[in-house]
This record gives structure tokens, sequence and C-alpha cells, in this order.
């Protein structure tokens, strides 16, 4: 149903509401599906109309839509249940709890044995979880609440809640202002007209040949501009809705044509627009500009806007260009005249990898500055936003995201973040002159800068710009002062004053989020394309007219449209939801699409990005590579994977010349692309920075430069310092390590020696015995009693080891004297999690224990279970994917609460009772991947594969702070690279955990302690025991090294020492875990299924080694030093 028709309904629903036919109100309601009126529902549940209530429901949504409806719907049956046993209508109940509530059964078969037993109880308050269920009237007001809370959180009622501001008697205002145009029309109008009809136009019939004049208002006064009113379809009422169609002015070339075709698209659902072709709100001069062919002149002017931002529903954003605004002569794009059309010469493009800029956050957005090629603007997933002097690899400023005045925000807006303070950037686009820059922000903030050079950065305007994201930015000139156009999720396109911040115009018509918009001028008609998440592209003029364009994109999704940079061609770029994406040229003229470029990867990973170049090539992020055009040749021209490791769909950005190419990478960086004239370029700036840095005493390194060690900053390198040694296992920087004169033989006893324990005979081990399937062990952890072993495999099947009470083993805990038993029930079902359709061995599978070991919650990429750990029980599913659930973590003071990492990078915390989503906490970048909780801090801490570290309050779920860790050189992150994290005893530090190193922070400012990172190998896992005195870890050669609290390696445990066989190379540690009571008792989960189960040969007093002299000491810096060149002191071995 078109959007005028929908606002009819609205419209008869008022009249009819006005006329009190109040039963034909709610049916309309229900069968429009429009408006749900909460007041009627609400006298409906209280009143106990149960099947009106339902019956009124079925307009809006449906039983098995979500989870929300299930619930209410639930709560309504159970209810109407409940009543009729405390009436002791015994077989009501029974055809209520058959017809009414079996359907539940099927979702949660327990609760519904358990309601079935109340039939069996004289009163069901008998019921431990009724006994404080009140009267009836009370009951229903308290359910009512509830259902308020579930219908507001439905996205099925999502704008069905309130109903337009209308003025009273609209649809008679309308049939009225109709009534006079056809008075007004009438070839013989007579004063105070009799009209007795709608059914047919009204005539005034002639009195004796005399012409009376009329009382109406006059047809210009009535309308509110030149042009016709759309019919509406099928719900027109002749002679009641009749369109007048005045003379149509001319439309500007560039729209005209578009029109002329527009036919095949969709009717524009505007109340200011006529069916016909349309009036154009222009001076007569302009017009006959319009009437002319455009021609460019020799020194055309230059539009400059990309749309790189992030999509609308967090996934990249497509880059175009469209400022509307001339460069200085100096900098226009270089012609190339001299070079034939068919001739295409690969120094052209940059293709080269020339600089690496690390971000430290996920790239969102880029622009290079108007006027000066090698200044670089960076928007990020976190708000962040850094101007880079990429020819000296400099980050000259860089501002975090807040609010600069929140007191003058709405009250929306602040309510927003305080549910989730988490922001990313859309877009960062500078202003024609470089003098300012805009900000686009994922939540209604649009931040304007005035940009003085070097780290000169000054806030000038905050805009509250739009209800939800700003999706775009732009500067446009239409009458030689400065605007900023804006875009959004209400579906708005705004003009603002750059200087005051006042609204000058508000476009409305499209019926989706506005994607992107595209200023542009010819012949000095200024005009504004806008595209939206439903694939339509509609025009604007800068007045009140409305729209003048109403056509679809291809791909119908996410669109973005950009000139060449003279001005000349039109082209969009656009991926469908299906990921299908394409690149076209538009004919202005006939508004169709002349040509559409090939090459795209059949389903692209994300929205594909694009720019265009010297007038001659365009070029798109996709399928982790950049793909080239000739604007002229359809064919896909050339390719480069800029050595690798470039996003899914990167962000892409020409520099005005087109000499340099910077492009996001998956690891947070930048990459600078060059050509022959883009490495000149960076030398030649490079040379000026030489010179006048040899004029100084001290040249200090740039803030976040990248050199040789990926994902480390010239800043941070002084905490990294130490890798020439930490490779050895030592923490210490060189500047820790003394030179000290040393009597040898004094001290020779004194020189401690490292654990090494390679036999079996060296310590106590015991292989778990197994009789199900031996796959992969995923997950393992101890019961918190710590008489038994949970695993979870990589097959989705849980496996339990319990330890019985012998004569060997009175205190019943595990132990690798005593072999357990795999305990299973009667029943012999097994606890198995629901799975998705991929291969369950590459699902991400996750659990978590409840305190008193009652039951425990589980997910193996597909829904998340809870099991009771007694009867092997699911006791309820929940959260269906996706997204799918990676990481779980019960509240410390509360078992109803969990948090729920997910693999689209967001935390939900979730209350297991009332089945809601409390929180949804942004912060990271890709899937999450650990989660601990601090009683003492009141925080929670997450890590994921982004190799962040976020820091969350527990009153507020706020954000207090992040930091990425520092991947040491040589190792590059990989894309499924867990980071784990777990809190010390004492609740303020905190166990980091990655591959490629084993760290300890302290949580409050995330400063990172000490630091150890292996040589050859990786960590697979890392754990405190229960004192927190000692770190077990394991690593990929199948070895164990027991650390001290402080990093310092005390022991290591061979794999022959609890491997009978020779150890394979595919044979390792998944996972370790430490027993709750027991420092020295270790459970290994392995890569072949088995589970081993080490402690020390004598559990009583025997330790893991003895613990390393302190650092000061001498025979510390002795065993250091030696540590440096040998690999067999410090290290797992290879």
């Amino acid at each position: 149903m078109s959007s005028l028709s929908r606002e009819l309904v609205f419209l008869i629903l008022q009249f009819l509401d006005e006329e009190k036919f109040k039963e034909t109100v709610h049916k309309l309601e229900q069968e429009s599906g429009f408006f749900f009126n909460m007041k009627h529902f609400e006298e409906s549940v209280l009143g106990g109309e149960w099947e009106e209530v339902e019956r009124y429901l079925s307009g809006f949504t449906k039983v098995d839509d979500n989870r929300y409806s299930m619930k209410i719907f639930f709560e309504i049956r159970k209810q109407k249940y409940l009543e009729a046993l405390d009436k002791k209508e015994r077989a009501k109940g029974v055809d209520i709890l058959v017809k009414d509530l079996k359907v539940f059964a099927a979702f949660n078969e327990d609760l519904f044995k358990e309601i079935t037993q109340l039939l069996t109880l004289d009163n069901f308050r008998e019921n431990e979880q009724l006994s404080k269920y009140g009267d009836t009237k009370s009951a229903r007001a308290v359910m009512l609440s509830e259902l308020k809370k579930l219908i507001e959180a439905n996205p099925l009622f999502r704008e069905k809640l309130q109903f337009p501001n209308l003025k009273n008697s609209r649809l008679r205002t309308l049939i009225n202002q109709s009534l006079n145009w056809q008075h007004q029309l009438c070839k013989n109008p007579r004063p105070n007209p009799d009209i007795k009809t709608l059914f047919y136009d009204h005539s005034c019939s002639q009195p004796n040949g005399a012409r009376v004049a009329s009382p109406a208002p006059t047809v210009m006064n009535v309308m509110p501009k030149q042009g016709g009113f759309p019919q509406l379809g099928p719900h027109t009422v002749g002679g009641v809705i009749t369109p007048f169609q005045p003379q149509a002015t001319t439309l500007p070339t560039p729209l005209a044509g578009w029109m002329a075709n527009a036919s095949s698209a969709t009717p524009m659902p505007h109340p200011a627009i006529s069916g016909g072709p349309l009036g154009l709100a222009a001076a007569p001069s302009a017009v006959a500009h319009l009437k002319r062919p455009v021609t460019p002149s020799s020194n055309p002017p230059v539009d400059y806007h990309s749309a790189d931002s992030e999509h609308v529903l967090k996934r990249s954003r497509a880059v175009g260009i469209s400022e509307e605004v001339a460069l200085p002569t100096t900098h226009l794009p270089v012609g190339y005249a001299s070079i034939s059309r068919n001739q295409y010469n690969s120094d052209e493009l940059p293709k080269n990898v020339a600089v690496n800029l690390n971000q430290g956050s996920t790239v969102t957005s880029l622009d290079f500055h108007p006027s000066q090629p090698t200044l670089l603007l960076v928007g990020t997933n976190v708000g962040d936003i850094a101007v880079w002097e990429v020819s000296s690899r400099e980050r000259l400023c860089h501002r975090n995201f807040k609010v600069w005045e929140l007191s003058a925000c709405s009250t929306l807006l602040q309510s927003t973040l305080v549910k989730d303070p988490s922001i990313s950037v859309n877009r960062v686009l500078w202003s024609p002159d470089g003098n300012q820059f805009g900000v686009a922000y994922s939540k209604h903030i649009v931040h304007l800068y005035n940009y003085n050079g070097r780290d000169d950065l000054l806030q000038h305007m905050e805009i509250d710009a739009h209800s939800g994201g700003v999706n775009d930015i732009a500067f446009s000139q239409p009458n030689k002062q400065l605007c900023v156009v804006t875009c959004g999720d209400d579906k708005t396109i705004k003009v603002w004053d750059a200087i005051t911040g006042v609204v000058q115009y508000t476009y409305e018509g499209h019926e989706a989020p506005v994607y992107s918009i595209c200023p542009h001028s010819k012949e000095n008609i200024h005009f504004i394309f806008s595209t939206s998440l439903d694939g339509k592209i509609k025009a604007w003029l800068y007045d009140n007219g409305g729209s003048r364009v109403d056509y679809t994109a291809p791909g119908q999704w996410c669109t973005t449209m950009a000139y060449s940079a003279d001005g000349t061609r039109l082209f969009s770029c656009g991926t469908s939801k299906e990921g299908d994406s394409y690149i076209v040229e538009w004919n202005e003229s006939e508004g169709s699409v002349k040509r559409t470029y090939s090459g795209f990867r059949k389903r692209s990973n994300g929205v594909v990005q694009f720019d265009t170049t010297k007038n001659r090539f365009l070029a798109a992020g996709d399928d982790f590579m950049v793909k080239f055009w000739d604007m002229d040749n359809t064919n896909l021209l050339t390719t480069t994977e800029a050595d690798g490791g470039l996003s899914a769909s990167p962000c892409i950005r020409f520099n005005k010349l087109g000499s340099l190419l910077a492009v996001s990478t998956s690891d947070n960086c930048i990459k600078i692309l060059a050509n022959a004239e883009g490495y000149q370029l960076l030398r030649s700036f490079e040379s000026r920075l030489y010179s006048a840095a040899r004029s100084a005493s001290e040249a200090k390194p740039p803030l976040g430069a990248v050199s040789s060690m990926p994902g480390v900053s010239m800043a941070d390198r002084s905490s990294l310092v130490a890798p020439s040694v930490g490779l050895s296992g030592d923490n210490r920087g060189i500047s820790d390590v003394k030179p000290k004169i040393i009597d040898e033989s004094a001290e020779k006893s004194k020189i401690w020696k490292l654990a090494e324990i390679n036999e079996p005979s060296q310590c106590c081990s015991l292989r778990l015995p197994d009789n199900l399937l031996a796959v992969k062990i995923a997950r393992l952890i101890y019961t918190n009693s710590g008489h038994a072993v949970l695993a979870l495999t990589s097959n989705a099947v849980h496996k339990l080891w319990k330890w019985q009470k012998t004569d060997r083993n009175v205190t019943v805990k595990a132990t690798a004297a005593v072999a357990p038993h795999i305990w299973q029930p009667t029943s012999g079902i097994l606890m198995t999690n629901e799975i998705s359709d991929t291969n369950p061995e590459e699902a991400i599978h996750c659990f978590a224990l409840s305190k008193n070991d009652s039951y425990v919650m589980s997910a193996s990429g597909g829904k998340i279970s809870l099991f009771n750990m007694m009867s092997f029980k699911t006791m309820t599913t929940f959260m269906p994917p996706p997204p799918t659930a990676t990481f779980l973590a019960f509240h410390p003071q509360d078992n109803n609460i969990i948090a729920i990492g997910m693999d689209d990078s967001s935390i939900q915390i979730y209350n297991v009772r009332v089945d809601e989503v409390k929180s949804k906490l942004r912060g990271h970048q890709k899937r999450i991947t650990g989660l601990a909780f601090s009683n003492a801090l009141n925080v929670l801490v997450s890590s994921g594969v982004d190799a962040q570290l976020c820091v969350w309050g527990m009153d507020t779920w706020e954000k207090q702070t992040s930091k990425f860790l520092q991947i040491p050189a040589g190792r590059i992150s990989g894309p499924f690279t867990e980071t784990k994290v777990q809190f010390h005893q004492d609740q303020v530090q905190c166990l980091v955990v990655h591959e490629s190193q084993i760290a300890i922070y302290e949580v409050t400012k995330l400063d990172c302690l000490k630091q150890w990172l292996p040589r050859d190998v990786s960590v697979t896992h890392a754990t405190y025991s229960c004192d927190s005195q000692m770190i077990y870890a394991c690593f990929t050669d199948g070895s164990v090294s027991v650390f001290t609290s402080t990093l310092r390696l005390r022991c290591r445990i061979s794999p022959m020492a609890y491997l009978k066989s020779p150890p394979s190379v595919n044979v390792y540690p998944v996972v370790i875990a430490a027993h709750p009571t027991e420092p020295n008792q270790l459970a290994l989960g392995l890569s072949d299924g088995s589970a081993h189960v080490l402690e020390p040969l004598d559990p009583s007093e025997g330790k893991w080694g003895s613990a390393p002299p302190p650092e000061s000491s001498v025979g510390a810096s002795s065993s250091s030093s030696q540590a440096v060149g040998n690999t067999n002191t410090d290290q797992p071995p290879r």
C-alpha cells in the first residue's frame, strides 16, 4: 500500500472516531495493521475480553512471529487458564490447556507439563511460582504491565504505537478544499452553492447566463505549490479527490530526462507532486538555461563528495564523489588528452603500497584534503577521527567521540546514549576549501570542525541532525553560501547553514532510511540526489517543492552516486541484500542506465565501495582487493591485492590528483597505494619534512607511525622494546638489565634453574576414561565443587567425568591418582547443543556453569541451551541465530543475568527469568571471545577476535575504556584468533591470552603490567590457578608451561610426560583448566578428543618447580641474560 493510501486510512480512522463508530475503528485498526490502539487493548485485557484481545492482536502479529510475540500470547492464555482454575471451572481449564496452551509445548515441554500439573492442585497458588498470585483484577494489571513492555520491545509494533498528529476533522477539511476547487472550476460559479452530494463532481447551473464571482478562494491560494495532487490509486474517490493539473514548468536537463522515463517507477509518495510532468520553481533565466544542452566549459566546476561511510545496518559503505564545489585551478584533475582512450598505462593507477598507517580501530570513512594531496581524514567504528600526513606517516591530530553539549541534545538522543553509548563514524568529509570538515555519526549527531593546519583542530558546531543514524554528509554552495547536507534513518534529507547551524530545508518523501546524498550543480541549477535503503533515487531542488525524480537503482538496497571530476558523467554503485553488486553509468538525458560494469564477486562480503578519478577510472573495493575499470569499458581493467590483508569490502578513496589511493585493512590499518606520480609526491613532502627536522635538536617519533612492526605504533614501542629479551620469556625492557660485577664462585649456588618435566615418571598424569566418540575438545572446566570435569566437544556433545568416593579418594575431589567415571543419567541421553547448518567442527562453542553446578548454559553455533546437570535434560533454548552466541558468562551476583558475547561483535546482557535483553553493548569490531566480571571494580571486561579489550560499568553498562593488544613483530593476528580474559583473585588485575602473547593488565586504565611472548609456537590457552599464584598455559607444540603470577616461567611440561604414545604435531592441548581448590592441579582438553589431569608427584607437598628469584637479584639477571640466546631456558621447545 502506498504512503498516501496509508495516510488515508489514518484520516478515515480519525473520522470514524469523531463520529463514534468505535467498533468499526478497532476493526479497521486490526485489519489495516497500521495503528495499535494501546488504550483499546488495555481496556480489553482489564475487562477479560480474551477473544477480542487475541483477535485484535492477530492484525499485528502471530504466535510464532518472534519470541516477543510468543511471550505475549503465552501470558494472555496463561492468565485465561489461571482464571478458569481460580473459578473451579476445570473443564474450561482443560479446554484452554488443549486448544490454547498446547502450542507452546513444542517450545518448552517442561513448562507445559508444569502448567498441566496445576489441574491436580486444589489451589494453584500451592505452586511456589504462583504463590503471590492475587485476585483476578490485580493479576490482570500485573500482566498488562508486562504485556506493554513486550509490545513496545517487539519490532513488529515499531512505528505503530503512535497515531499521527492531525488537526481535527482533517478529512472533512480536505473534502471541503476539493469542493472549493471544483466550484472555482465551474463555468458558471454561483454564490452560496448548494452542494448535496459527494458522489459526483460539483457544477453550478448558469442563472440567466450571468457569471457571478465565486466566494471560493483562488486556486493559487489553496494549492501549496504548482503541480497536481497525486491520485490515491485504488482508493481514489471520483469527485472527492480530483487532481487539478496546471501547466508545468520545464525541468532542468539532468532531471527532465529522468522524469520522462519514470513511468515505470513507483509514484512519488509526496503530497505535493503531480502525477505528470512537474513544475520547477526556478527563475526564468534558469529555465532558459535548462532548455539548452549542457556543454561543459573549459574549466568546469569539480564536484567532490564520496559516500564511503559505514552503512545504516553496520555494514561497510560504498564510496562515491559528489561535493558541489570547484577546486582551485592549481588542483584541478589533470586532463589526459594526450593518451588514447583505448590505451592503458599501468603507471596511471596507484596500485603499489607506499605507506602503512596504524589507525588502531576499524576504518569506516576516508577523505583526502581538497588542496593538500597528502592530508588524509579518517573516521572509525568507535567514533574516533584522525588527520594523517601520509608522507611522514604522522597522525597530526586525533579526537575520541564525545557529545560537546549534552544538555542541548534531544531527550531521545540522551536516552539512546545512556542505553548504548557505543557510536561509530558513518562519514567524514572535508569542506570545499579544506578549512572545515564534517563528521556524521551513527546516532543523531553531526560535528563540524575548523581545521587550520597541523594539529590546530577546533570544535565549530554540533548538530542533533536526525532521529537515528546520520548516514551521509556533504557540502554544497547553492547561493554561494556554504551549506551542510545530511540524511538519516528518519527518512529525511536536511540542508543546514554551515555558519549558524540553522536548518534551511527538510526534504521528506523517502519511505526507507536515506542512505546517501550527492549534491551537484549544472548551469547554475543546484540539486541533490538521494538514495534510500529500498533502492529509490530521488532528486531535490533547494526549495520546498518535493522530489523531482523517482527511480529505482540496480540492487535496490545500499546505493551511492558520484559524478566524474569534471561533472559530466554520473555513476552509481550499489549492493543488494543478497550481496550482488553493481556499478553503472547513467544516461542523464534519458534517466536510464547507460552501461553496467562487470567483474564483481557473485556474493560480495559487505557493501561494495567505489570512487572515481581523472575523469577516466573507476575503482571499487571487493573480494579483499581493489578493482579498476576504464569508464568507457565495462570489462574489468586490473586489480590489486595491495600485498594482502585488505578488508572484504574495504573503504577506498583517491586523492584529488588520483596519484594516491587510501585503502582500509582488516587489521585496523590504512594502506596508501601510489603510482609514479604519487611516489614523487610523497618523496617531495618527505624531503621537506626531513630538512625541517634536521634543524631541531631532538626529533620525536610521530604519533601512531607504523614501521616494520605491524599493529604497533612508534609511540607504543617503549612497551615493546623488550621483544629482543621478551622473546625468551623475560618481561623486562633492556634498560632494566643493568651490568653488574659478580663474584661468580660466591653466587653460583644461588642461580635458579627451570624445572623441566620430560618423562611420565616426573609427574602424576591421568587420561580420563571415555567410551564416547573421541572428538576435539573445544571447552573444558572443573565444576565449582571440584568433584567433576565438564567438556564440550566440537560435535556439540558434553562429557562429564565424576570422581566417586573411595578409600583412595575420601574427599571425592578430582585427582590424577584415581580414575573417574564418565557420567550419564539412566536415560542414556547426552547433553547436545543445537547446531547450525555449518560444519559443527567450524562452529564456535561456549558454555558457562552456574555457581551451584546445577545447570550449564551452552551453545555451539545454534540456539543457547540450558541443561540440567543431573538429568541432562534441556530445560529451555533461546536466542536463535543470527547473531550466534560465542561466549557466555554468569553475572557474579545474579544467576538469572548472563552476559552473552555474539559473533556480530555485540554483547547482550540477558535476563533469563523474564526472557529479555536488558542492554546491548557495542564497542568491538569482531566476534566476542572472552568475558569476565569483577565484583571489586563492578565492571565487565570483554575481549574479541579484534584483539581489543573493553571495560564496561555494570551499573549503566557504559564503556569506560578500551585498548588494542600490541601484536609482536612478525606475527599477524588471524581472522579467527581468540583473545581470552580472566580476573586475578584480587579482581583488579586481568590475565589476557592471545596466540601471540600472555599478558597481565591493570583493568581500570588497561595498562599492560607484564607481557610474555612465545617463540616459534602459539599459545592455545592459559588460566590462573585457583589461588592466582600461578598461570598455566598450553601451546601448539603440546607443551604446558607453569608461570608465576608475574609471568616468570617456573616449570615446563613436555607432551611426552603425559602422552603415552609418541607426540604428534596434530595432537596438542586446545584448552586448559585449573582445579577450583587445588592450586597445583590442572586439566587439559586435547585436539584428539582426550582429556588429561596433571598433578605434581606428591600433591600434598609437591609443586610445579620452584619460583624464580626476584627480578632484581643477581641470579635472575644471569638467567635472563642467558635466555636471550638460549632457547632451552625459558621457552616451550620448538
